[in-house]
Order: structure tokens, then C-alpha cells, then sequence
């Protein structure tokens, strides 16, 4: 089947016009030459004794000139319709077999494109391996081939990475806070170095949390969900609430919760929890004391989201679409609050990139930010369902 803008298409109409221009030309030097053909013949000097006696055969050789010049045109009509017929039909031949050859020519591509589609982060150990001749179809097939091959190496070295980084990273953290500890615990230890020894537990634990994003953010980005399952976004969601009730009645923030029961998604329970627990928290952090926040999650036929709404002062949209960029923040003047990494959304936009959903950042109208988290849409287990 034909579609617009295709090459197919272009292929079609090339093949047709050129057969058409062709074919008026053929056509019109047959006609031309058919036409030029009339025999014209000179008339015979006669004497005066012969003219009586060659009256009457002249008048029959003009009857009969009449006559064979109407069958000659009566001929070139008939020849010139036929020719007219013919090449209608063969015009709509011409399209026909263009589009045949066309679709022929196109095969090897549309295999590549279609087994390029397939492949994925997760299975970048497949091949087109194009079997024949060595031709223009066969060089595109081998490079991609080969960019396939520098893909997966690069993908299992950052794999490798992400792999080692946990432990290669947080050994050394480990040592100096077990020094921190050993430098405490000696008899009555000087208030400096107990004072000191605070600050730095601080400092390494949010050491220890960035270095947790970075690993969390790394795998999302790769599409490593080993652990999928069916989730229910309304009990995740109520759960990573439930763990932050403490830090809503500190902040003596209003929470207003409508949760659906139907709200299905299939995926990482690890990091969709981290999805929402990043977002809930910015929610917290970002917030003034006093403040309000509403978390919802609606549903439909192929999505479910989760939405965060927060109040507080008007923002710029420009800037609020940077927070889905890694250390990106809206800084004190927001809400008087510096803390956090600056990756907490870009982590958020990650795993939903990884699952096939989407994060939406949306400055509200009267103030303060909508976050929405689109994921797809699953059915709810069978003993759910049950």
C-alpha cells in the first residue's frame, strides 16, 4: 500500500512518468511517420487528342483519390484513439509494475529498519546479518551491524561501572567513618574533635545519598528493571506517605490525598518506589512551613499518573523544565530551602523514561508546581482481579 512521502511512492511515480514521457514519444514519431506516408502522384501531360478520351478515367481516379484519403483518415483517427487507449492502460500498468519493483527494490530496507526497530538497550547483541550480494543494501546493513557492536560495548562498559561503583566508591567512605568513630570513642575526646566529627557524618552521608543517585540514576538510564512486576501505584504510593508523616507534621504542611484503588503499572517496585519518594520529598523540602500539598493519582485507558501539587509563589516555566536536568535547582528563593542533590527529578524523569512513561513539571497558575509522572497502564493481577 502507498503512502505519502514514502520512497516507494517516489519510486512509483518515477517509474510511471518516465514510462509515460516514453511512451508519448513512441506514440508520436508512429503517427508521424503513419501520416507522412500519403502518396502524392503527378499528374501526366497529355496531348489534346488523348484529353477527351481521358476525361472519364480521370474522373474515377479522383473518386478513388477521395476515397483513399477519407479511409486514410478515418485510419489515423482510429490509430490515434488506439494509441491514446493504449497508453492509459499501459500508464496504469506502468503503476502497478512500478510499485511491485518498487516494493522489491525496498525489501532489504524495510527488513533493517524493522529488526533496527526491535533492538533495544536490552538486546543490543542482535544482529541484521543481511545475507546477500555485496551491494549498497549489504554496506548499510554491515555498518549498522557494526554500530550495533560499539553500542553494546559501550553499554555493558557502563554496565560494568554502575556494577563497581557502589563498592569501589563507598569503601573509602566506609574507612573515614570508622576513623570518625575510632577518633570519638578514645577517653574523653576534646568537644572540637566530637564537633568536627558531626559535621563530618553529615558531610558523608550526603556523600553517600549523592553517590546513591548517581547509581540509581545510571541504572534507569540503562533500563536495568531485572526485578519487573505488576505495582499497584496506590499502595506505593501510601506507603512512602506513611514514611513521611514525621517530616509533613515538622513542616506542619496540609496533605490532601485521592489515591486509586484501580491504579496499575508494570515495572520496578524498587525504582518506581524511588519515583515516588523523590517526588514526594521535593514536595517536603521545597514547601514553607505552613504550606499545603495534594497528591493524586488518576487513571485511564493506557496511562496512570501520579500528580504532586505544591502551592507557593509563582514561578517561571523555563525554569521549572530545566529541574528534569541533573543539578538543576530553583534555589532558596523558591522556598528557603537548599537542600538536595539537584538530581532527585532527573532521577524521576529517568525511570519514567525507562518504563515507557513520561515526567511532566508544570508551573501552576496561582502559584507553586505540578508534578506528573505518566506511566503505562497494566492489568491488575488475577488474584486482585479476583
Amino acid at each position: 500500500m502507498l503512502r505519502s512521502g514514502t520512497v516507494r511512492l517516489r519510486f512509483t511515480l518515477l517509474y510511471a512518468v518516465v514510462f509515460l514521457v516514453s511512451g508519448i514519444g513512441l506514440l508520436a514519431l508512429t503517427n508521424v511517420l503513419t501520416l507522412g506516408q500519403g502518396s502524392q502522384s503527378a499528374p501526366a501531360e497529355n496531348t489534346p487528342d488523348q484529353q477527351t478520351s481521358l476525361a472519364v478515367a480521370q474522373d474515377r481516379i479522383h473518386n478513388l483519390e477521395a476515397q483513399l484519403a477519407n479511409v486514410h483518415a478515418t485510419q489515423s483517427r482510429q490509430l490515434l484513439v488506439g494509441s491514446l487507449m493504449a497508453l492509459v492502460v499501459m500508464l496504469a500498468v506502468s503503476i502497478l509494475m512500478g510499485n511491485a519493483l518498487a516494493g522489491r527494490v525496498l525489501r532489504p530496507l524495510r527488513i533493517i529498519t524493522a529488526a533496527t526497530r526491535r533492538i533495544s538497550a536490552d538486546n543490543l547483541h542482535e544482529r541484521l546479518a543481511v545475507a546477500g550480494p555485496a551491494d549498497e543494501v549489504k554496506d548499510l546493513a554491515d555498518t549498522v551491524d557494526g554500530l550495533l557492536e560499539r553500542l553494546e560495548a559501550s553499554f555493558a562498559a557502563q554496565r560494568r561501572f554502575v556494577a563497581n561503583a557502589s563498592h569501589e566508591l563507598r569503601t573509602p567512605l566506609s574507612t573515614m567513618r570508622a576513623s570518625l568513630d575510632v577518633a570519638v570513642a578514645k577517653p574523653d575526646p576534646a568537644q572540637q574533635t566530637v564537633a568536627l566529627a558531626d559535621r563530618l557524618r553529615t558531610e558523608l552521608d550526603r556523600v553517600d545519598e549523592l553517590l546513591d543517585d548517581f547509581i540509581v540514576l545510571a541504572r534507569a538510564q540503562h533500563g536495568a528493571l531485572a526485578d519487573s512486576a505488576t505495582v499497584s501505584l496506590d499502595d506505593l504510593t501510601s506507603a512512602v506517605l506513611s514514611s513521611r508523616t514525621a517530616a509533613i507534621a515538622a513542616k506542619q504542611l496540609t496533605l490532601d490525598t485521592d489515591l486509586q484503588v484501580t491504579a496499575w503499572t508494570k515495572g520496578s517496585p524498587t525504582l518506581l518506589t524511588r519515583v515516588a519518594e523523590n517526588v514526594i520529598d521535593n514536595a517536603i523540602i521545597h514547601n514553607r512551613d505552613g504550606g499545603w500539598i495534594r497528591v493524586t493519582t488518576e487513571v485511564d485507558d493506557t496511562a496512570v499518573r501520579l500528580v504532586v501539587e505544591t502551592g507557593g509563589p509563582t514561578l517561571d516555566q523555563r525554569n521549572v523544565d530545566r529541574l528534569a536536568q541533573p543539578f538543576q535547582r530553583l534555589g532558596t528563593d523558591r522556598t528557603g530551602s537548599d537542600d538536595g542533590s539537584g538530581l532527585g527529578l532527573s532521577i524521576v524523569a529517568a525511570i519514567a523514561t525507562a518504563h515507557g512513561g513520561s515526567l511532566d513539571l508544570h508551573a501552576r497558575p496561582d502559584g507553586g508546581l505540578r508534578v506528573t509522572v505518566s506511566l503505562l497502564a497494566a492489568p491488575a493481577p488475577q488474584e486482585v482481579a479476583a
